[in-house]
């Protein structure tokens, strides 16, 4: 019985499948097959119940899993404990909605490159639901999006909040809803969804609604004139700077965006956990100063 396979183990019946494994772990089928061949001839028992649709556990397997578990956690305590820092070089794929790129993401991967120097890492920038479902099939390791994501093996660690302002061309000074288009996020987010039913159920289905999939490209959108904005407040400094942009209460706006750091947590990871630590650091240094 080898650490390898048990990892195997792990992900299969995580997944339900030897080919979803296969492709989380960058390893062939028959690689997958063979560890879990090996496995149960070492344990001499049946670990899986195999079907034309996927795999599940046998009694025996359910509690071989229990174990498997302890002991990679033991494992990710080891390298946590004893593995400098420096010597971590693993990938770390990250999904980042754009909100987090254009607020603190640049200051988060310095301090994630500070901390694990020679890491690898990829960037994805997307839409939450985009994002959620990477996480899910396992093509992202780690997100920061506009969470929490609700399922069992991902773990969700909350960020500060974003909170959302009105904005509208120092120009031009219309602000009437009924008349004056608004523009705001794409329309697969979720602020979207919740602008529109607030503007219907204040101003009728008249209300017009621009969604910008690009943050910036609908803030200058709101600076050219075009319409009134709903953005974070950080985003539209240095419009407001340049004397382009105001700031403007209607009286209500939308609840703060809530974010989390989401990553898988089943198997664990303990680079996921540090990193998911380090995005809250310096979520809440940026939106301090």
């Amino acid at each position: 019985m080898t650490l390898d396979q048990l990892k195997t183990f792990l992900w299969v019946a995580r997944l339900g499948g030897v080919r979803k494994a296969a492709l989380e772990m960058n390893v062939s089928q028959p690689a997958v097959s063979g560890r879990i061949a090996a496995l149960e001839e070492s344990l001499g028992t049946p670990l899986f119940d195999r079907a034309q649709r996927g795999v599940s556990l046998t009694k025996k397997g359910v509690l071989l899993r229990d174990y498997a578990t302890k002991i990679v956690d033991i494992i990710e305590d080891i390298k946590t404990n004893i593995v400098p820092d420096e010597a971590v070089d693993n990938l770390l794929r990250i999904g980042v909605a754009e909100t987090i790129v254009q607020l603190w993401l640049p200051n988060f991967l310095s301090k994630l490159y500070e901390t694990f120097p020679n890491i690898k890492v990829e960037i994805v920038v997307d839409v939450t639901i985009n994002l959620r479902q990477q996480l899910l099939e396992r093509s992202l390791d780690f997100a920061l999006l506009m969470g929490p994501v609700s399922e069992p093996s991902i773990d969700n660690i909350e960020l500060p909040n974003i909170e959302l302002t009105w904005f509208r061309s120092a120009e031009k000074p219309n602000t009437d809803f009924t008349v004056t288009p608004v523009i705001t996020y794409n329309r697969s987010s979720r602020p979207y969804r919740e602008l529109r039913a607030e503007l219907i159920r204040r101003y009728g289905h008249e209300t017009q609604i621009f969604p910008s999939s690009s943050i910036y490209a609908g803030l200058e959108m709101v600076a050219s004139g075009i319409g009134v904005g709903l953005f974070p407040k950080q985003l539209g400094n240095e419009l407001i700077k340049q004397g382009r942009l105001l700031e403007f209460d209607p009286g209500w706006t939308l609840k703060a965006l809530a974010f989390t750091a989401s990553f898988v947590g089943e198997p664990r990871n303990e680079l996921y956990v540090r990193a998911a630590k380090l995005a809250v650091a310096e979520a809440n240094h940026y939106l301090k100063e």
